[in-house]
């Protein structure tokens, strides 16, 4: 299928990415990245004096034994994380109501927020930009281009539009990236291929898998208005008149169940999954998020 010609302009937003970006990625942000995504163990440093508050078993009693002084291990962590962000450029993602900004470009701010937080942590980061296929793809690496790379590959209007279809988008990732990578999906989840809950169950299995849904307040629910309105498919041509007042309550209860579905595969697949609309602000749910992440940990 032909993709969708644009109707609007993504160009001019996406152009403050940088700046936008570094303005949202604080130290508190990247801090809380870094606890809730575990390196890869556990490096010992050096031994240091045992505090009232440390765990008993950390004592190291041999080096105890030849010193004055009660001494534990001090360790530092391995991090050398692969983190890949795969982006979701389809068509339903090139929607956004009067009031919000569209969710590709909401999306694509998130996404390089996150790369950027990724860097500042050592960590190494990659993304894909996809449809039913990937458009694009950068495999993680630790390299301050990676964050420039991103915000160009986010201008390129080309790769936007197009049906979707994670689970073959899913299946390619599983040729490249590495076991016990982060694989952080960003995308509206609106369009479901058949098989597509299998595909995110390997995907839970192989990687440390994270869901992010993006959706547009009328993702959830239909304008006020009284009138009839004609409504278009992202994918089609096909169009649909329609009264908002008659189908509301239905069509609100039919978001909210394709919402708990989405969830509940993430769950069951032992994955996350967090839910943003785009007329309020990611970082402060971002922040909540990786909050209780870093609880499950302690």
């Amino acid at each position: 299928m032909t993709k969708k010609a644009f109707k609007v302009s993504l160009i001019p937003s996406i152009q403050k990415l940088e700046i936008y970006t570094k303005g949202l990625t604080t130290s508190k942000l990247i801090g809380r990245y870094q606890s809730s995504f575990r390196g890869k163990g556990l490096e010992f440093d050096s031994y240091r004096s045992y505090m009232p508050d440390d765990d008993a078993s950390l004592i190291d009693w041999k080096a105890t034994a030849r010193s004055d002084d009660v001494l534990v291990k001090k360790f530092i962590e391995e991090r050398n994380l692969n983190v890949y962000l795969l982006v979701d450029v389809s068509s339903s993602m090139l929607y956004g109501s009067s009031a919000t900004k569209l969710k590709v470009v909401y999306a694509a701010e998130l996404a390089a927020s996150l790369c950027y937080a990724v860097l500042k942590a050592q960590d190494s980061v990659g993304f894909g930009l996809f449809n039913d296929r990937i458009q694009l793809s950068s495999t993680p690496m630790l390299a301050p281009h990676q964050f420039y790379k991103l915000c160009n590959s986010l201008m390129n209007a080309e790769l936007y539009g197009g049906r979707y279809d994670l689970g073959n988008s899913l299946e390619e990732v599983f040729g490249f990236l590495p076991d016990r990578s982060v694989l952080i999906i960003i995308s509206d989840f609106i369009g479901f291929s058949k098989g597509w809950e299998q595909k995110i169950n390997i995907a839970g299995k192989k990687f440390e898998l994270v869901g992010i849904m993006v959706r547009d307040l009328y993702d959830r629910t239909l304008p006020p208005d009284e009138v009839n309105l004609l409504v278009e498919s992202p994918y089609t041509d096909e169009q649909v008149l329609i009264n908002p007042s008659e189908l509301r309550k239905k069509y609100e209860l039919h978001a909210k169940d394709e919402e708990e579905y989405v969830n509940n595969v993430f769950k069951k697949s032992g994955g996350d999954m967090l839910l943003l609309t785009t007329d309020k602000p990611f970082v402060k749910p971002l922040l909540t998020f990786f909050r209780h992440r870093e609880r499950r940990w302690r």
